[in-house]
């Protein structure tokens, strides 16, 4: 803007949010909406007003304009409730009809008002609307309207959270893969990721404790794999990038994030961090469960903790798409 010059004003009005989670799915279509073009018929479009506390409106959807008609049809479209009116079935929504000008001078048509509790019963003759022009109807006796909008669908979506899987019985199977490269430092220097400080945290154990302590309260038998990727393994050295942390291959589990931690300091005494960085295999190891349930009973999180850059990035993004 220019120093010293009013270039306009933001008003910013708050509101509490409603709790509700649903959308709805609506169409409407007009009938013999008044002329505005000269040439033409008109282009109309609809706009949606929710009412505020304050008694104010506020614009919370436009359709879209359909051109060179007194009737048209506009597509379907998806609102959530929030929007619409917060929530609250009862409240005020303001629909203006206008003919769309090229210009932005657009022609107002008329408007009605509504509620979503009006609107929820759906395609009916509760749902045909009458479109008046509040200065034509001051001015002309024998005004009746300046045509009529019907709402021809209104299809309710409820939106799912997480939090209701959880509550509907979905077990979430919780899995951590560990970085044991040599880009993380010599464990024994205190500037390692993996630095083993027998008063504190290193950075892995933080990152650990902060998402599975969490996440522990949602898996019922708080059972872990703990993988390990990226280290030359005892005896031969040979290097792995799917190793068990507890040492046992056939069962990688660790009871809750105390013995997943306990695992973690028992690797670090007796791996070699090595490399390459490579993602795949640990996402492919987790993959190969999650096909066995079919049921769609159970949902399985992968967190891979890391500090560098992924060496395996074509396989990893390919693990990533054939699991999703």
């Amino acid at each position: 803007g220019i120093p010293g010059k009013k270039c306009g004003t933001v008003i910013v009005t708050a509101e509490e949010l409603g709790c509700c989670r649903d959308s709805v799915l609506m169409q409407f279509c007009a009938n013999k909406l008044d002329k505005k073009d000269f040439f033409g018929k008109s282009d109309p479009f609809l706009v949606f007003h929710r009412s505020n506390e304050d008694g104010s409106f506020t614009i919370c959807h436009k359709t879209e304009v359909v051109k060179n008609t007194l009737n048209p049809v506009w597509q379907a479209f998806k609102i959530s409730v929030r929007a619409l009116c917060n929530g609250d079935y009862d409240r005020t929504i303001k629909v203006e009809v206008y003919d769309w000008d090229r210009d932005g001078s657009h022609d107002f048509i008329g408007e009605f008002t509504t509620s979503y509790r009006e609107l929820s019963r759906g395609q009916s003759q509760f749902n045909v609307y009458e479109v008046i022009n509040p200065k034509k109807k001051g001015k002309k006796k024998k005004y009746v309207n300046s045509g009529t909008v019907t709402l021809l669908s209104f299809l309710i979506e409820t939106e799912v959270s997480f939090l209701d899987y959880i509550k509907g019985g979905t077990q979430i199977n919780f899995t951590v893969a560990i970085d044991f490269t040599a880009s993380n430092g010599n464990p024994s220097q205190p500037t390692s990721l993996h630095y083993m400080n027998p008063y504190q945290l290193n950075a892995y154990g933080m990152a650990l404790r902060a998402v599975g302590e969490i996440i522990q309260d949602y898996d019922s038998d708080k059972m872990f794999p703990a993988l390990g990727f990226g280290a030359r393994l005892p005896p031969d050295g040979r290097v792995s990038h799917e190793f068990a942390l507890n040492g046992n291959p056939q069962n990688p589990y660790c009871h809750g994030i105390d013995g997943v931690m306990e695992a973690y300091y028992r690797s670090l005494k007796s791996v070699q961090l090595y490399g390459p960085t490579n993602f795949a295999p640990v996402i492919n190891h987790v993959a190969r469960y999650a096909a066995s349930v079919k049921d769609g009973s159970q949902y399985f999180v992968l967190l891979i903790i890391t500090d560098g850059v992924i060496s395996d990035m074509a396989q990893t993004k390919e693990s990533i798409v054939n699991v999703s």
